[in-house]
């Protein structure tokens, strides 16, 4: 069967045609199509392994593809780019922060190097919306695994951003820092910005998610399905086939 051409990506958002991601030349998931407007949130749903985070790191440019294309702005998004690093803020890494540094320290120096006046107000600010205020001078080793979570986030949010791409943010998250968090992405896009997360939580889907991508496995399809939030907070709540 011929491939199928490559549709222009959106000239001003994330354009991803037949993105192919694996190890050792072994796709790990179905290719992988969808474009995310600005104003737009599409979330990567499917069962733990199935290549979401795999997908993701492609995405942000942290992995070379086995095969086809990510644009953003109509240009190869390339990590080592000023435009990547002016517009596009990710939470991927549980352990991306400074372990010398506070909390207050580590969002005011993230807020700095990427050009935010008033830096001090802007991260009280935040800290009081992740509900880290109390916890602005310790260092990240001493927090809880939510709060460190929290802390990610929050440096993602601290920043300039027109692109956001999230792995399972919900995580370790209790369920008011899960609404919480809907809320804060529910707004985010609906200021502009294009969010690509993984997630297994049907509040953020039904809250959040325009669409979503089921990613299968590479031999379940000839590319992973694009489906609606409702389907997806099916997919994701149905019970686990056992073999």
């Amino acid at each position: 069967m011929s491939p199928r051409p490559e549709t222009p990506a959106p000239a001003e958002g994330l354009g991803i045609h037949r993105l192919v991601v694996g190890y050792a030349g072994s796709p790990v998931c179905a290719p992988v199509s969808v474009d995310v407007a600005p104003g737009e949130a599409v979330c990567l749903v499917g069962a733990n392994g199935a290549g979401k985070s795999t997908v993701l790191k492609a995405v942000a440019g942290l992995l070379t593809p086995l095969d086809g294309t990510v644009r953003w702005r109509g240009q190869a998004l390339d990590e080592r780019t000023s435009a990547y690093r002016r517009d596009v803020a990710t939470v991927l890494d549980e352990d991306a922060w400074f372990p010398e540094l506070s909390v207050a320290e580590h969002l005011e120096l993230v807020a700095r190097g990427h050009g935010v006046r008033d830096v001090v107000d802007v991260v009280d600010a935040e800290l009081e919306r992740q509900a880290l205020t109390e916890q602005a001078d310790q260092l990240p080793t001493a927090l809880s695994s939510g709060q460190r979570r929290r802390l990610l986030l929050a440096a993602a949010l601290v920043r300039p951003r027109a692109l956001l791409l999230l792995d399972e943010p919900e995580q370790r998250l209790d369920p008011t820092g899960r609404e919480a968090l809907a809320e804060r992405l529910a707004a985010e896009r609906d200021a502009g910005t294009a969010l690509l997360l993984a997630t297994h939580d049907t509040v953020l889907l039904r809250r959040v998610a325009d669409r979503a991508v089921v990613v299968v496995d590479a031999g379940g399809a000839e590319d992973c399905p694009v489906v609606d939030p409702g389907e997806a907070a099916r997919i994701v709540t149905a019970p686990v086939a056992q073999g």
